[in-house]
C-alpha cells in the first residue's frame, strides 16, 4: 500500500463471490474466505476515503461465471490424494451445467466498467444481483431457502430427485 499511496494513483480490486454475502451449506470454508475478502476490502476502502488517500478500492462479487473452478477443485483434491466421491463428481457436473453460466468475457467487462466508475462493490451476473437483493430483503428467510435448495441439490446429486 505505501507504494500505491506514494504513486498518487491506484485501484485495489479484490475478488470475493456471491458467497461473500450469502452463506451456503457444504461450503463453510469457502464462504468464510469470501466474507473475509469482502470485510477486508470494505474496511480498506473506508480507511482510504477517511484519510483522503489517492487509492481507490473495489470488491467484486461474481456469480456463476463459466470457469473451471468446480473441475479444478476436484482435480486439486485428486492430486492431493483426497477421496473424491461419486457425489462430488455429480455436484461438479451440476455446477458446470446449471450454475456456471456467465461468459468470462462478459464478467471481465462488468468488472472493468465497475472499477472505472469506482464502485465500492461490483456484482457480476444476474444471479449475483438477484441473490444480493434477496439476502438484503430477507436476511432470515434466505437462510431457510438456502437449506431447502441445499437439500434439493444433495438429493439431485444422490439421484433421488
Amino acid at each position: 500500500m505505501p507504494h500505491l499511496i506514494a504513486s498518487g494513483d491506484g485501484h485495489v480490486v479484490n475478488i470475493s463471490s456471491l458467497n461473500g454475502f450469502m452463506a451456503q451449506g457444504q461450503m463453510s470454508h469457502y464462504c468464510t474466505t469470501k466474507f473475509a475478502v469482502r470485510g477486508f476490502t470494505e474496511s480498506l476502502r473506508i480507511e482510504m476515503l477517511a484519510a483522503k488517500l489517492p487509492v481507490r478500492v473495489t470488491v467484486v462479487h461474481p456469480g456463476g461465471v463459466k470457469t473451471n473452478i468446480a473441475s479444478a477443485a476436484l482435480a486439486r483434491a485428486r492430486a492431493a490424494g483426497l477421496a473424491v466421491t461419486g457425489e462430488d463428481e455429480v455436484r461438479e457436473r451440476v455446477y458446470n451445467e446449471k450454475l456456471l453460466k456467465l461468459s468470462p468475457d462478459l464478467a471481465a467487462e462488468t468488472i472493468l466498467e465497475g472499477v472505472a466508475r469506482d464502485e465500492p462493490r461490483v456484482l457480476v451476473g444476474s444471479d449475483a444481483r438477484v441473490v444480493d437483493v434477496l439476502v438484503r430483503a430477507f436476511p432470515v428467510a434466505y437462510q431457510r431457502a438456502a437449506v431447502a435448495l441445499g437439500r434439493r441439490l444433495t438429493a439431485a446429486v444422490r439421484g433421488r430427485s
